[in-house]
């Protein structure tokens, strides 16, 4: 997928400037994927070069005027093709698994420092997405873009509750050793 992808899909319903699509892409895909404001903006002009997407100008009172950028219908039929086409899984690229791989050449304790360390990223992560949860859970009809919306939060929970899971199974197994 490429990051601009990501961006089209956040202006499908709400048109945002680049500050705001920062702001949201965090909130949202930046949960499975990752990109600085730098990326976003570069990406925003190619999108803009592209007749993806289309700026209005806010007139702002006491600040700079502002951009305000709109995804163009052959934005969103780029998107819509691009659905359609299959994808691949995505290699797993993970430190800590590359440090677990060779963990012998260090004492026992840092390998379960950085386990610990890892697993607690990952619960901070899971009560974040369980939050965003209740939001869902609360609605009594989710319409079909809330469903799918939903679906990937799901996703993303389960990933970190098998992270969450993993940690636990490898203190576990390299406690036996110390």
């Amino acid at each position: 997928m490429a990051l601009a992808h990501a961006i089209l899909a956040l202006l499908v319903n709400c048109p945002q400037s680049g500050y705001d699509l920062t702001k949201n892409f965090e909130q949202s895909v930046g949960c499975f994927w990752k990109a600085t404001h730098q990326q976003i903006y570069r990406e925003l002009a190619k999108l803009e070069s592209q007749g993806w997407v289309q700026p209005q100008t806010v007139v702002q009172e006491g600040r700079p005027d502002k951009k305000v950028y709109g995804i163009t219908p052959s934005g969103q039929q780029h998107l819509a093709e691009w659905i359609t086409q299959h994808c691949d899984t995505m290699p797993i690229k993970e430190e800590l698994l590359v440090k677990v791989f060779v963990g012998a050449l260090v004492p026992v304790p840092v390998i379960r420092q950085q386990l610990s360390h890892h697993r607690q990223i990952h619960v901070q992560q899971l009560e974040h997405y369980q939050q965003m949860a209740t939001e869902f859970q609360h609605s009594p009809a989710l319409s079909l873009e809330a469903k799918f919306q939903y679906l990937v939060l799901r996703r993303g929970i389960r990933y970190e509750t098998d992270w969450i899971e993993w940690c636990d199974e490898a203190l576990a197994c390299v406690q036996e050793d110390s």
